[in-house]
């Protein structure tokens, strides 16, 4: 088995990543509180539905904050693989979460459209102002790191489009001070709420995935199976299982007759060529292969075992 790993983080910089993620979460925190409470007293649900938004964030925040702690973890007997898979299954449980509590949003909103009501806008101004700056402010925070690392990517787009929904609640506010347009409210909550959907279905998909062991939609198993066959004196390449473990890792795992009885010496060759070749070109990090020769099993490409 075959595995490449790449440390490009210092230690320092790994407590940096972490105290900007934490500051970050504090500062969602904040708002989502100041926008829930501002919501209720004012009465209008743009700003809930902000602070929903909102939430969702703090989950992601504190999802990829656990993960950068539980990742300096080292796996164990009982636990092979570590705590992998916590930021998955965290994933999954929040998009499906947040598509339910945005689709009662959006029903609430339907009975506001047919009946509006006068909504204290001061309130949702000056809320909405401060989830614009202190999302800036958290978007700068993670910037830098968000080029580099892909759960740190993920919650700077979390948060960047945090802003872009304060803003579009603050032109809300501003519309119903100076025109009295009460039914906007409703209409960016609808907003808001589908936005939510198509980002919550979009994670409850690729979460799902994953944890169902699918193979990686980049990935084309039988182009992977046509380059090893390349490789003499490989014959038959079979029982091929392909999964992404987490967002870092990918899996591969076949069986490989050959024409002849080679040494282990010779397959540890070959065997190192093919761990190459699959890093290189499909970006799969660890190799589990089992050496075959004259055995009688099912030589298909794909097994349900």
């Amino acid at each position: 088995m075959g595995n490449h790993h790449h440390h490009g983080h210092s230690h320092s910089h790994n407590d940096l990543k972490g105290r900007n993620l934490l500051i970050s979460i504090l500062l969602n925190i904040a708002i989502t509180l100041s926008q829930v409470i501002g919501g209720i007293i004012s009465g209008s649900l743009a700003l809930l539905s902000d602070a929903l938004h909102n939430f969702s964030d703090v989950l992601s925040l504190i999802i990829s904050y656990a993960a950068n702690l539980l990742g300096k973890r080292k796996a164990s007997s009982h636990k092979t693989f570590g705590y992998k898979r916590a930021e998955i299954m965290a994933a999954f449980v929040n998009a499906a979460t947040l598509m339910v509590v945005a689709i009662i949003l959006m029903i609430e909103a339907v009975k506001r459209l047919l009946e509006p009501q006068e909504i204290a806008s001061n309130l949702v101004i000056w809320l909405s102002l401060l989830g614009i700056a202190a999302n800036g402010f958290s978007v700068l925070l993670l910037k830098r790191d968000s080029k580099s690392n892909m759960n740190m990517r993920s919650a700077y787009l979390h948060l960047l489009t945090d802003m872009m929904a304060s803003v579009a609640v603050l032109i809300g506010g501003l519309l119903m001070k100076f025109f009295q347009v009460y039914w906007v409210d409703a209409i960016l909550t609808m907003i808001i709420g589908v936005y939510l959907i198509y980002m919550g279905y979009d994670l409850l998909k690729e979460s799902t995935k994953v944890l169902m062991l699918f193979t990686p939609k980049s990935i084309v198993i039988q182009e992977i199976v046509e380059s090893i066959c390349s490789i003499e004196p490989v014959k038959n390449v079979h029982h091929v299982h392909i999964w992404q473990l987490n967002e870092d890792e990918i899996h591969l795992e076949a069986h490989i007759d050959f024409k002849e009885d080679i040494k282990l010496s010779e397959f540890d060759r070959i065997l190192e060529q093919i761990e190459e070749h699959v890093y290189h070109k499909h970006g799969i990090n660890h190799v589990n292969i089992q050496p075959e020769f004259d055995k009688c099993d099912s030589k298909n490409v794909i097994v349900q075992d």
